[in-house]
């Protein structure tokens, strides 16, 4: 990571669940102890909820284990289509929002709604908390043919690097939801004899394009991030550096 301090990084096991409502709590802790040292710190990321997370505080949800386990249960009976035909009809907001390949957003959305009778989305909506410092976001705008290109050649380098090997050592583990994510999920069907191998790779690069598409519409949310064109690190450093 050429000599720079990073955080959250090789910091939890697969099987030690990391929420966002986790994240937030210990990143702020991190933060408050690293603004002793730093004028300016850097947060870095893919996950729009667990940046919102941290940035601006979670919407304080309730939960309950016996509808969760009953929700779960359902999953692992008939599948996720039920679970998203009762979101299409008891919150279509949230149902066009989602990742309808996330069983666990899915899930969680279902367990509010039968706990609650209200619809997840107003839920979601509530005023932002105070933080102690000053947030600034900034994000990079790629062409979109360029950046799906660039998608699909890390894949193939990430296979080259190993992709693979590493799946199949926590192959015994994916029923953890730490690996349902894209690049071990597809690579968990192929070791099961479901899709071929090329198959599995063309999944990845899918749903990897997929899944940035998702990125770029939740960061246009916020009407305050500065969208910054693609270009050398140096220009694009000394774009983000003039508005700070």
């Amino acid at each position: 990571m050429d000599g720079v301090p990073h955080f959250f990084i090789d910091s939890h096991s697969i099987h030690d669940e990391v929420t966002a409502a986790r994240f937030e709590r210990e990143a702020l802790l991190l933060l408050e102890e690293q603004f002793e040292i730093h004028d300016k710190i850097v947060l870095v990321g893919g996950s729009g909820m667990f940046i919102d997370a941290l940035c601006d505080g979670l919407d304080d949800i309730p939960t309950s284990p016996e509808v969760k386990d009953l929700v779960q249960q359902q999953f692992d009976e008939e599948g996720i289509e039920p679970l998203l035909e009762e979101l299409k009809l008891s919150d279509q907001e949230y149902y066009e929002f989602v990742d309808k390949q996330n069983p666990m957003r899915i899930m969680r959305a279902i367990e509010v709604i039968r706990l609650t009778g209200k619809k997840f989305s107003e839920l979601r909506k509530s005023q932002t908390k105070n933080r102690p410092f000053e947030t600034k976001r900034f994000v990079i705008n790629h062409d979109r043919k360029k950046l799906y290109d660039r998608i699909n050649l890390r894949v193939d380098l990430m296979m080259k690097a190993g992709l693979l090997e590493e799946v199949k050592s926590v192959f015994s583990d994916r029923h953890l939801t730490s690996l349902n994510t894209v690049g071990y999920k597809e690579l968990f069907s192929y070791l099961e004899g479901q899709i071929s191998l090329d198959d599995a790779i063309e999944l990845i690069k899918r749903n990897s394009r997929r899944y940035a598409k998702r990125q770029l519409t939740w960061f246009r949310r916020n009407p305050d991030a500065v969208w910054i064109e693609h270009d050398t690190n140096e220009k694009m450093i000394e774009t983000i550096l003039s508005h700070l």
